[in-house]
């Protein structure tokens, strides 16, 4: 009797409060949740164990260029399509849909500016536009950032985030790039001028073996990915098991491959600091 005796309960359902999408990022480095505001004070570094997120390339001008300084020079130089790819998308429909994601039209954007009151050329390239791939564009307008330099005989920056190398959208096209841009800074180096190479997460394939590694000074972010092929497919293609931390930046400093490691926060005054000693 005691069983059905009881009284009867209600049952009241909290409607959980919603939380809007786009304030938090799971960072990828310690699976932190972090508040957006807070990553984006902090450069997009992750302030529990220092990942560096990815930047886009005027996120990336905006933190070395000083203020309303930077010009962008081909801002509307477009891709074309000559091989006519067909896939499950085709060359066309990826590159307009990175196109209306990032805002940008290309992988690369190139411009002059100062940083710290001392004239520069920069050229970024973007990996959330199809992994930052070289492309006949890419390699046009990074050729053109190495000509300015030699004709003004003014410093050289290049950013480079490239998960995706040469881009085989284009064949041929895009694998020529890589003896362009090496050609052109064959040039720049003659005349005795500065060319600084910075590395960030990823940079690999056929842009890490042409422009960004021929750097006179090669600086990368910590932990950034860095080299011709990924980890996995060297694993599989020797047999071995690769030692821990190959092809992050760390790794790469201590084999000789780059010069040295700049945390994002310290990037502008470093580079402030070799344009100043070599000037």
């Amino acid at each position: 009797m005691a069983l059905f005796g009881k009284p009867k309960y209600t049952i009241v359902r909290i409607k959980k409060k919603e939380i809007p999408d786009g304030l938090w990022t799971k960072c990828e480095g310690c699976n932190e949740t972090l508040y957006n505001k807070t990553l984006e004070e902090n450069l997009r570094v992750c302030p529990k164990c220092d990942f560096h997120f990815t930047l886009g390339a005027y996120e990336r001008i905006k933190l070395l260029i000083d203020e309303e300084t930077f010009r962008e020079y081909d801002k509307d130089m477009l891709p074309t399509d000559p091989l006519n790819f067909k896939g499950p998308k085709s060359y066309l429909e990826k590159f307009t849909q990175d196109q209306q994601a990032t805002g940008l039209k290309e992988a690369a954007v190139w411009g002059e500016g100062l940083l710290d009151n001392k004239k520069v050329i920069i050229a970024v390239t973007d990996s959330r536009f199809i992994m930052g791939s070289m492309g006949s564009v890419v390699g046009e307008k990074i050729t053109r950032a190495i000509e300015r330099s030699t004709q003004q005989e003014l410093p050289l920056i290049i950013v480079s985030g490239s998960g995706g190398g040469a881009r085989m959208y284009e064949g041929t096209l895009s694998l020529m790039q890589m003896a362009k841009t090496a050609g052109a800074l064959s040039y720049h180096h003659k005349k005795g001028l500065l060319y600084i190479s910075v590395l960030t997460n990823p940079t690999m394939a056929g842009v890490m073996a042409s422009f960004a590694g021929l750097g006179d000074i090669i600086i990368a972010e910590p932990k950034a990915l860095i080299g011709f092929t990924g980890p996995r497919v060297i694993e599989q293609t020797i047999r071995q098991k690769l030692p821990v931390g190959f092809q992050r930046s760390e790794f790469l400093l201590e084999h000789g491959l780059i010069d040295m490691i700049v945390h994002r926060k310290n990037l502008k005054s470093t580079l402030s600091q070799i344009l100043k000693y070599f000037s």
